[in-house]
């Protein structure tokens, strides 16, 4: 008895995430029903409060930030501001030949340079010289060569938490992966992701065509990259009468090592997005202000490439976090299933939309049914991202404008009348849940 109420939850779980995603297309494009999906006449309720993730089970970005510091002391440092960075490096952006020549003659060398032609932007990476720290390399780099633009190599985190609970597993995108790619009987979509490594042979991505970018050719799986994959895969869904299929791009910034997330990395990552054309990219990582990234983000925006980024969880009262709040850039926050924002995302003028990031399941390789719990604004951009990249196949500023623009008057509008700094514009993604699922307390969108 106890194997069969299981096996219910996990089915209603699978069939509340999966119809969580669907929800979010049915915003933009007429409903299509998806075949043989059929609700179980069970209450939900209790499903989505085990599966909700407790705080003390989410480590802050400060907290994660000195676990780092502590277990790589020989390659991570602080910036001044107490951010992360690459110990004794900074990247220059677009340095010229006598420049370069002055910095190494006062004794920094050329560790890596990359060239992102698709940005117009070359980066180069330096090394400051011995015993002169990233912090001391950088003031005398700006008074030594004023004209380039210089930073440190901030190390950017995911905003997101996967609990591996397998009793809560479900099979969120199994409908949607399971599809055959020779009869979805129309166009792939191309959606793009910037974040760890993914296990391309869970069950969630099976039959999904993936491109990877990032560790030397190398494939390094991580439980965050996976399981926003899981759920960019079902969100990027187009219905026009066929079976969905989605083209995942995948950029691995991590690779396993200890300065993963570097912001060289993300650029470099960026630079291929540009060069495939892929024009809807999720970004479920967070970090500070970074010149580097500042210029590589403003370059794909001014070339009609949508940003879908986590506005991140450091809580209501913390500073901006980036890309997210980057001009430009769509910041997206979480909701739990009852329509209210987690204490832990952050607010402000830059967050543009909301979306389910709670009582879900995503794609969990570390669990013995394949899926977990999931909480964070991490896995609120992917759903996002994906109704955004049903409808921008290709790079296009008016285009992503009007896409945009339609999709932010659909959003249900939360807390305080019109946009505010907790919800944006509102709540997407939701819609057919509501309706598909029995009646839970407290269930219309909180105004």
């Amino acid at each position: 008895m106890h194997a069969r109420a299981s096996k219910k939850r996990r089915a209603i779980l699978g069939i509340a995430s999966l119809l969580w995603v669907l929800a979010a297309h049915a915003q933009v494009l007429p409903r299509v029903p998806l075949p043989g999906v059929q609700l179980p006449a069970l209450p939900v309720e209790p499903v989505l409060r085990d599966a909700t993730a407790t705080l003390r089970d989410l480590p802050t970005r400060a907290v994660r930030s000195r676990q780092l510091l502590e277990q790589h002391r020989a390659e991570l440092d602080r910036d001044p501001r107490g951010e992360v960075v690459v110990r004794a490096e900074v990247v220059a952006i677009d340095i010229t030949p006598a420049a370069l020549a002055k910095v190494r003659a006062a004794g920094f060398d050329v560790k890596r340079t990359q060239d992102l032609p698709d940005l117009g932007i070359t980066v180069t990476v330096l090394q400051t010289p011995p015993g002169t720290s990233a912090r001391r390399g950088l003031a005398k780099l700006r008074k030594l060569d004023p004209d380039t633009s210089y930073d440190y190599n901030h190390v950017y985190l995911d905003s997101g938490g996967v609990t591996g609970a397998a009793a809560l597993a479900g099979t969120a995108n199994a409908a949607l992966s399971g599809a055959d790619p020779e009869a979805s009987g129309g166009g792939s979509l191309r959606v793009g992701l910037i974040d760890g490594g993914v296990d391309a042979a869970h069950e969630s991505l099976r039959g999904i065509p993936l491109h990877r970018f990032g560790c030397d050719g190398r494939s390094v799986p991580g439980p965050h990259g996976t399981a926003v994959a899981s759920l960019l895969a079902g969100a990027a869904v187009s219905f026009h009468g066929a079976a969905p299929r989605a083209t995942l791009f995948v950029a691995d910034v991590y690779c396993g090592s200890p300065t993963g997330g570097a912001v060289d990395a993300v650029a470099a990552a960026f630079g291929w997005m540009a060069r495939e054309k892929v024009a809807v990219v999720n970004v479920s990582l967070v970090g500070p202000r970074n010149a580097l990234l500042e210029r590589v983000v403003k370059s794909l925006v001014d070339r009609g490439h949508l940003i879908v980024a986590a506005v991140g969880n450091d809580g209501p009262a913390a500073p901006p976090l980036f890309p997210a709040a980057y001009a430009g850039v769509v910041g997206v926050t979480a909701v739990d299933a009852r329509h209210k924002a987690l204490i832990e995302a952050c607010r402000g003028e830059h967050l543009d939309l909301a979306a389910p990031g709670a009582d879900i399941a995503a794609a969990s390789s570390g669990t013995v049914d394949g899926y977990g719990a999931v909480r964070g604004t991490s896995f609120a951009a992917p759903i996002v991202t994906g109704l955004l990249a049903a409808h921008l196949p290709t790079p296009d500023p008016a285009g992503a404008a009007r896409v945009l623009a339609d999709l932010t008057a659909q959003a249900i509008d939360l807390g305080a009348k019109g946009r505010d700094d907790t919800y944006g514009a509102g709540l997407v993604g939701d819609s057919a849940i509501q309706a598909a699922l029995p009646g839970r307390p407290d269930d219309k969108p909180n105004k």
